[in-house]
Protein backbone atom coordinates (compact mmCIF):
# COMPACT_ATOMS: atom_id res chain seq x y z
CA UNK A 1 0.00 0.00 0.00
CA UNK A 2 2.88 2.25 0.99
CA UNK A 3 4.88 1.67 -2.65
CA UNK A 4 1.29 2.39 -4.09
CA UNK A 5 0.81 5.48 -2.34
CA UNK A 6 3.81 6.81 -3.42
CA UNK A 7 3.72 5.82 -7.10
CA UNK A 8 0.34 7.87 -7.25
CA UNK A 9 1.65 10.79 -5.70
CA UNK A 10 4.80 10.60 -8.30
CA UNK A 11 2.69 10.36 -10.83
CA UNK A 12 0.43 13.26 -9.97
CA UNK A 13 3.11 15.06 -10.82
CA UNK A 14 2.82 14.10 -14.37
CA UNK A 15 -0.95 14.46 -14.35
CA UNK A 16 -1.50 14.82 -12.59
CA UNK A 17 -14.72 36.25 -19.29
CA UNK A 18 -19.95 41.71 -21.69
CA UNK A 19 -22.31 42.56 -23.49
CA UNK A 20 -22.78 45.65 -25.98
CA UNK A 21 -24.71 47.09 -29.14
CA UNK A 22 -25.76 50.11 -30.88
CA UNK A 23 -28.00 52.81 -30.97
CA UNK A 24 -30.55 54.08 -33.15
CA UNK A 25 -31.89 57.95 -32.36
CA UNK A 26 -35.36 58.03 -30.72
CA UNK A 27 -37.32 60.91 -33.44
CA UNK A 28 -39.16 61.74 -29.96
CA UNK A 29 -36.38 62.68 -27.52
CA UNK A 30 -33.17 62.29 -29.84
CA UNK A 31 -31.99 59.93 -27.49
CA UNK A 32 -30.66 56.93 -28.39
CA UNK A 33 -32.34 53.78 -28.26
CA UNK A 34 -30.70 50.17 -27.97
CA UNK A 35 -31.62 48.35 -30.60
CA UNK A 36 -30.05 44.61 -30.96
CA UNK A 37 -27.33 43.56 -28.31
CA UNK A 38 -24.44 41.77 -29.37
CA UNK A 39 -24.29 38.24 -27.73
CA UNK A 40 -22.63 37.33 -24.54
CA UNK A 41 -18.83 37.12 -25.49
CA UNK A 42 -17.18 33.58 -24.06
CA UNK A 43 -15.34 33.67 -21.15
CA UNK A 44 -11.78 31.66 -21.07
CA UNK A 45 -13.57 29.07 -19.14
CA UNK A 46 -16.34 28.61 -21.43
CA UNK A 47 -14.30 29.07 -24.75
CA UNK A 48 -12.12 26.26 -23.15
CA UNK A 49 -15.00 23.64 -22.43
CA UNK A 50 -15.71 24.05 -26.26
CA UNK A 51 -12.68 23.49 -27.14
CA UNK A 52 -11.75 20.00 -25.06
CA UNK A 53 -12.41 16.95 -27.04
CA UNK A 54 -15.61 14.70 -25.80
CA UNK A 55 -16.17 11.10 -26.27
CA UNK A 56 -17.50 11.94 -29.10
CA UNK A 57 -14.57 13.06 -30.95
CA UNK A 58 -12.32 9.78 -29.79
CA UNK A 59 -15.20 7.43 -30.45
CA UNK A 60 -14.32 4.31 -28.45
CA UNK A 61 -12.53 6.26 -26.31
CA UNK A 62 -13.81 7.82 -22.97
CA UNK A 63 -12.87 11.84 -21.83
CA UNK A 64 -12.20 12.63 -18.20
CA UNK A 65 -11.86 15.43 -15.81
CA UNK A 66 -8.79 15.23 -13.88
CA UNK A 67 -8.66 15.59 -9.51
CA UNK A 68 -7.57 19.51 -9.87
CA UNK A 69 -10.38 20.50 -12.10
CA UNK A 70 -13.30 18.68 -9.93
CA UNK A 71 -11.27 20.48 -6.97
CA UNK A 72 -9.82 17.21 -5.81
CA UNK A 73 -5.78 17.87 -4.68
CA UNK A 74 -5.17 15.11 -3.10
CA UNK A 75 -3.20 13.74 -5.07
CA UNK A 76 -2.44 16.89 -7.25
CA UNK A 77 1.49 17.83 -7.52
CA UNK A 78 0.41 21.70 -7.45
CA UNK A 79 -2.87 23.75 -7.36
CA UNK A 80 -0.89 26.46 -9.74
CA UNK A 81 2.67 27.24 -10.85
CA UNK A 82 3.20 29.88 -7.96
CA UNK A 83 3.30 26.60 -6.01
CA UNK A 84 6.12 24.86 -7.72
CA UNK A 85 9.91 25.44 -6.83
CA UNK A 86 12.46 24.43 -9.71
CA UNK A 87 16.22 24.10 -9.44
CA UNK A 88 17.21 25.56 -12.73
CA UNK A 89 14.88 28.59 -13.26
CA UNK A 90 14.97 27.89 -17.51
CA UNK A 91 13.55 24.83 -16.57
CA UNK A 92 9.95 26.08 -14.94
CA UNK A 93 8.07 25.70 -17.90
CA UNK A 94 8.83 22.09 -19.00
CA UNK A 95 8.16 21.19 -15.07
CA UNK A 96 4.79 23.23 -15.40
CA UNK A 97 3.68 21.73 -19.11
CA UNK A 98 4.38 17.90 -18.12
CA UNK A 99 2.68 18.57 -14.50
CA UNK A 100 -0.49 19.62 -16.13
CA UNK A 101 -0.15 23.26 -15.41
CA UNK A 102 -0.26 26.16 -18.12
CA UNK A 103 3.07 27.73 -19.03
CA UNK A 104 3.14 31.54 -19.61
CA UNK A 105 0.84 34.21 -18.46
CA UNK A 106 -2.68 32.15 -19.03
CA UNK A 107 -6.34 34.02 -18.92
CA UNK A 108 -7.35 30.20 -18.26
CA UNK A 109 -6.87 26.46 -18.48
CA UNK A 110 -8.74 23.37 -18.15
CA UNK A 111 -6.79 19.34 -17.80
CA UNK A 112 -8.57 16.30 -19.53
CA UNK A 113 -7.34 13.16 -19.73
CA UNK A 114 -8.09 9.89 -21.54
CA UNK A 115 -7.06 6.44 -20.50
CA UNK A 116 -6.37 3.24 -22.70
CA UNK A 117 -5.42 0.73 -20.14
CA UNK A 118 -3.10 1.57 -18.34
CA UNK A 119 -1.51 4.64 -19.85
CA UNK A 120 -3.14 8.20 -19.28
CA UNK A 121 -2.61 10.80 -21.91
CA UNK A 122 -3.70 14.28 -20.13
CA UNK A 123 -4.36 17.28 -22.70
CA UNK A 124 -4.13 20.89 -20.85
CA UNK A 125 -5.48 23.57 -23.11
CA UNK A 126 -4.64 27.23 -21.90
CA UNK A 127 -6.03 30.68 -23.94
CA UNK A 128 -4.03 33.87 -23.14
CA UNK A 129 -4.49 37.51 -24.29
CA UNK A 130 -3.44 38.90 -27.63
CA UNK A 131 0.76 38.26 -28.14
CA UNK A 132 1.03 36.17 -24.65
CA UNK A 133 0.45 32.75 -26.41
CA UNK A 134 3.74 32.68 -28.52
CA UNK A 135 5.69 34.32 -25.46
CA UNK A 136 4.51 31.40 -23.72
CA UNK A 137 5.27 29.04 -26.44
CA UNK A 138 8.74 30.19 -26.84
CA UNK A 139 9.25 30.40 -23.21
CA UNK A 140 8.71 26.09 -22.96
CA UNK A 141 10.51 25.92 -26.26
CA UNK A 142 13.43 27.64 -24.67
CA UNK A 143 13.39 25.40 -21.69
CA UNK A 144 13.35 22.62 -23.08
CA UNK A 145 16.35 23.61 -25.31
CA UNK A 146 18.25 24.41 -22.04
CA UNK A 147 17.46 21.96 -20.07
CA UNK A 148 18.55 18.61 -21.48
CA UNK A 149 20.41 17.51 -18.31
CA UNK A 150 17.47 17.68 -16.55
CA UNK A 151 16.37 19.30 -13.40
CA UNK A 152 14.42 19.11 -10.10
CA UNK A 153 10.97 20.67 -9.01
CA UNK A 154 9.10 20.70 -5.84
CA UNK A 155 5.78 21.37 -4.64
CA UNK A 156 3.70 18.35 -3.10
CA UNK A 157 6.42 15.91 -3.76
CA UNK A 158 9.14 16.12 -5.59
CA UNK A 159 10.23 14.80 -9.39
CA UNK A 160 13.47 14.72 -10.53
CA UNK A 161 13.88 14.70 -14.73
CA UNK A 162 17.42 12.88 -15.84
CA UNK A 163 17.00 14.36 -19.34
CA UNK A 164 14.60 16.17 -21.69
CA UNK A 165 15.08 15.73 -25.44
CA UNK A 166 13.23 17.37 -28.55
CA UNK A 167 11.70 15.00 -30.53
CA UNK A 168 9.21 14.98 -33.62
CA UNK A 169 5.58 15.96 -32.61
CA UNK A 170 2.97 13.01 -33.21
CA UNK A 171 1.25 15.45 -35.34
CA UNK A 172 1.99 18.87 -35.98
CA UNK A 173 -0.36 21.50 -36.14
CA UNK A 174 -1.80 25.32 -35.77
CA UNK A 175 0.75 27.78 -36.05
CA UNK A 176 3.61 26.15 -34.11
CA UNK A 177 4.19 22.57 -32.63
CA UNK A 178 6.85 21.22 -30.56
CA UNK A 179 7.47 17.75 -28.89
CA UNK A 180 9.87 16.32 -25.93
CA UNK A 181 10.55 13.33 -24.42
CA UNK A 182 11.30 13.47 -20.41
CA UNK A 183 12.82 11.19 -18.34
CA UNK A 184 12.48 9.70 -14.62
CA UNK A 185 14.12 7.93 -12.21
CA UNK A 186 11.93 5.82 -9.73
CA UNK A 187 13.68 3.59 -7.08
CA UNK A 188 16.09 2.56 -9.58
CA UNK A 189 14.05 2.32 -12.82
CA UNK A 190 14.01 4.64 -15.61
CA UNK A 191 10.26 6.30 -16.43
CA UNK A 192 9.48 7.93 -20.17
CA UNK A 193 6.92 10.48 -20.80
CA UNK A 194 6.24 12.20 -23.80
CA UNK A 195 4.51 15.96 -24.42
CA UNK A 196 3.99 17.86 -27.56
CA UNK A 197 2.61 21.35 -27.54
CA UNK A 198 0.86 22.78 -30.39
CA UNK A 199 -0.33 26.60 -30.61
CA UNK A 200 -3.03 27.81 -32.70
CA UNK A 201 -3.70 31.87 -32.35
CA UNK A 202 -3.81 32.82 -28.45
CA UNK A 203 -4.70 29.32 -27.63
CA UNK A 204 -2.18 26.31 -26.58
CA UNK A 205 -2.77 22.83 -26.29
CA UNK A 206 -0.41 20.63 -24.29
CA UNK A 207 -0.32 17.02 -24.32
CA UNK A 208 1.24 14.71 -21.99
CA UNK A 209 1.03 10.64 -22.04
CA UNK A 210 2.47 8.29 -18.60
CA UNK A 211 2.02 5.05 -18.13
CA UNK A 212 0.13 5.30 -14.87
CA UNK A 213 0.91 1.07 -13.36
CA UNK A 214 4.37 0.99 -14.13
CA UNK A 215 5.83 2.57 -11.43
CA UNK A 216 3.68 0.28 -8.85
CA UNK A 217 4.34 -2.72 -11.32
CA UNK A 218 8.24 -1.94 -10.74
CA UNK A 219 8.87 -2.02 -14.87
CA UNK A 220 9.92 0.32 -17.27
CA UNK A 221 7.55 3.36 -18.35
CA UNK A 222 7.31 4.74 -21.80
CA UNK A 223 3.46 5.70 -22.88
CA UNK A 224 3.44 7.24 -26.31
CA UNK A 225 1.36 9.83 -27.45
CA UNK A 226 -1.64 8.33 -29.37
CA UNK A 227 -1.80 9.71 -32.72
CA UNK A 228 -5.96 9.73 -32.22
CA UNK A 229 -6.07 11.67 -29.80
CA UNK A 230 -3.94 14.27 -30.60
CA UNK A 231 -4.95 14.53 -33.94
CA UNK A 232 -8.65 14.92 -32.67
CA UNK A 233 -7.75 17.53 -30.38
CA UNK A 234 -5.94 19.84 -32.69
CA UNK A 235 -8.75 19.33 -35.16
CA UNK A 236 -11.12 21.42 -32.62
CA UNK A 237 -8.38 24.08 -32.44
CA UNK A 238 -9.02 24.63 -36.22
Amino acid sequence: MKRAALAVSTLSLLSLTACGGSADSDTATGEPRPTATRAKQATPAERLAKLMITKADVPGLDVKATSRDKGDDKYVFAKSPDDVTVDKPACAQPAYATNQLPVGEPQGDLTHYVPQGNEFTYITLTTYAPGKAEAAFAGLAKGVESCGDGFTAKANGQVTYDSLTAEEPVAKAGDESLAFRATMPFQGITHTLHAQAVRKGDVMAVYVSVDGMAMVQDRPGDAKLPATVVKAQNAKLG
